[in-house]
């Protein structure tokens, strides 16, 4: 009657024995029923692990924990079922924290009731890879303690096997018992020393040849690092030092003192020593060669910043040629408005060198270490304005595949020179106008709005005060602009200087040709003084060009283009009855005068011999006056 009673409680207690192994497991296990997509049960290391109490995680869908990887969970379940065991380090898992954490689960099948169930053992990875690493260092750690002790043999056996190890070795090595006296000394060791290996051994090494720093000072025992390692078990180094030899002479060194340890106590310790004179040699080459290099640098960036401030002082508005009143007095504005940040407007026909005035006033003033930003605002499409501006950033329109910095960005801290100002169009001009007021936009497609420090200077071949009179230029940014203007004077009012002109573009074309040697004969000059020059400077260097490559000897051959010549001004008896021409009699003789040169050229706009080089101005402005003056061209 007892015995079943007996098996009984034996069954309750290995059922209870075997629940408590599972319970308090340190791997995380959990009891998976792949059908409801519930867990069985889990222990306490996989509630710790996901981080739910145990009765949240049963009433909780395992699909809730591994829904990013549905998926992966149901092919890794299914072919668990299917092979009755697998394993995978693919999955992650939501925990509670809300943080993700990444999965290796080893999975065996169960079966549970006549339903197979899957347990599931699960480690986390970077916690498995923590306790691997930890593992391998212990490896290391245990490796490394035998392969001292199997070093200690080695210096433990006889004189005989010590020498057949170590005489081969180039560095210097030898040991010291706890006393400091030599007990081994390598033949290396003992010929950098300058001894006799019998004549060390027994003997007070720091006395031999550790006794005094390299300035011949005392060198105390116990401050010598080499005995420190017999006192306090600890590796010490050897930098900065220097060993004596016998005959007195010294030598830098570099060396390392391990203590001995034998039988739990510190025996001696090895040393280990490297002559490094001839790389200490090396190093002291290659310092002094590196400053030398920086000094030779230093002097480089001196003479390079000399000779450019002898080239500022040289050629500062040497590049405006002439002597001529109307010369002399824009040099004198240059000089006074060219320190200011003033905004400066610059009028005068095509050709007569705006851009020159725009680049000495940038030189002389204060910007002039940051850029000069020239925008040819004649040349810009109307689509393409506040881009090429302002910027844009990637995606901001068809085509925009990058961010883009505009002109006004370029320009910062320096001058943005706007070529043709009176060619922009009119409803572009007041997006123009709150930058200059203001210092502020935004790039296209961009809400952040930047500020740029510029300073303005304008240019134009139009008579803006007339634009604005007729609404084809804001009145605000004109005043904006013009706040200090300056006249460009047209070459035909400024014959004086139309020699020294021809020469020096005949100097700089012919060094640029490689035509050395030409000259310009007094007739030659004649000539040149004579003609109206209605491309102004521009037209006088493409004339001398052509002279020179069209030359066969030192004489230029000039060659002017056979149209009546224009008097410098217009006479009284060619204006009409009340002494000036209005607009529309402007625009009509603008526009009679460019089908004149359409004529002359056969049609042939841009290009040589083109209507845009006869009439002296750029094939962009030549254009823009097509689209302005309605002037159809086949």
């Amino acid at each position: 009657m007892n015995e079943p009673d007996s098996l009984t409680g034996w069954a309750d207690l290995a059922y209870s024995s075997r629940h408590m192994v599972f319970e308090h497991c340190a791997e995380a296990i959990a009891l998976l029923d792949p059908f409801t997509d519930h867990f069985g049960d889990l222990n306490i290391a996989a509630c710790k692990l996901l981080g739910y109490p145990r009765q949240e995680l049963l009433a909780l869908p395992v699909s809730k924990l591994f829904g990013h990887q549905l998926a992966d969970l149901i092919v890794f379940t299914q072919a668990v079922m299917d092979k009755g065991r697998g394993w995978t380090d693919d999955l992650s898992c939501n925990i509670k924290t809300g943080e993700r954490i990444e999965l290796e689960i080893s999975a065996t099948t169960l079966q549970v009731k006549n339903s197979p169930q899957l347990i599931l053992v699960m480690r986390e990875a970077s916690q498995q890879k923590y306790q691997q690493d930890q593992a391998h260092t212990e490896r290391t750690m245990r490796g490394g303690l035998i392969e001292w002790r199997n070093i200690l043999n080695l210096f433990q056996e006889s004189e005989r096997d010590n020498q057949l190890l170590l005489s081969s070795v180039g560095d210097g090595i030898y040991a010291i018992d706890s006393e400091g006296l030599a007990t081994f000394v390598n033949p290396a060791g003992a010929r950098m020393l300058g001894w006799e290996v019998k004549d060390m051994i027994g003997k007070n090494i720091h006395r031999i040849h550790h006794h005094s720093h390299e300035d011949g000072s005392h060198y105390p025992v116990e401050q010598c690092p080499i005995y420190k390692a017999v006192h306090d078990g600890v590796v010490h180094e050897g930098r900065q030092e220097v060993f004596w030899r016998r005959d007195g002479s010294f030598f830098p060194v570099e060396f390392t003192s391990t203590p001995v340890i034998s039988d739990g106590r510190i025996a001696g310790a090895v040393v280990v020593f490297r002559d490094i004179t001839e790389r200490r040699s090396t190093e002291t080459q290659l310092q002094t060669a590196l400053d030398e290099l920086k000094n030779l640098k230093q002097r480089l960036e001196d003479q390079n910043a000399y000779l450019q401030e002898e080239i500022h002082i040289e050629h500062n508005f040497r590049e405006i040629v002439g002597q001529s009143a109307p010369i002399l007095k824009i040099i004198k504005q240059i000089d006074v408005v060219a320190p200011t940040d003033a905004s400066v407007l610059i009028n005068g026909e095509s050709g007569t060198g705006k851009e020159l005035i725009a680049r000495a006033i940038h030189q002389a003033s204060r910007r002039s270490a940051h850029p000069l930003i020239r925008v040819n605002c004649a040349a810009i499409p109307t689509e393409l304005f506040e881009s090429e501006f302002f910027g844009h950033i990637r995606g901001a329109f068809t085509g925009a595949v990058r961010d883009r910095v505009g002109r006004f960005e370029l320009a910062d801290g320096g001058t943005l020179f706007l070529d043709e100002i009176g060619e922009i169009p009119l409803e572009l001009q007041s997006k123009l106008l709150r930058v200059l007021q203001e210092g502020q936009f935004e790039r296209v497609g961009e809400e952040r709005t930047r500020k740029v420090d510029v300073r303005i200077i304008a240019a134009t071949n139009r008579d803006l005060r007339q634009e604005v009179g007729a609404k084809h230029f804001r009145e605000d940014l004109y005043f904006r602009l013009n706040v200090f203007p300056i006249q460009s004077p047209a070459l035909r009012d400024r014959p004086m200087d139309i020699a020294p002109l021809a020469a020096h573009f005949l100097k700089q074309v012919g060094k640029r040709l490689n035509m050395p040697g030409r000259r310009l004969r007094n007739s030659d000059i004649e000539r040149l003084q004579h003609y109206s020059w209605p491309g102004n400077i521009r037209e006088l260097q493409n004339v001398i060009e052509r002279a020179l490559i069209t030359s066969t000897g030192a004489d230029l051959n000039l060659d002017l283009p056979d149209e009546p010549k224009v008097a410098p001004k217009a006479s009284q008896s060619t204006l009409p009855e009340q002494g000036f021409l209005t607009e529309d009699q402007m625009r009509e003789l603008e526009r009679n005068n460019i089908h004149a040169a359409l004529k002359a050229a056969n049609g042939k706009l841009f290009g040589k011999g083109g209507a845009a080089e006869l009439l002296g101005v750029k094939p962009t402005t030549l254009a823009s006056r097509l689209k302005r003056l309605d002037i159809l061209h086949d």
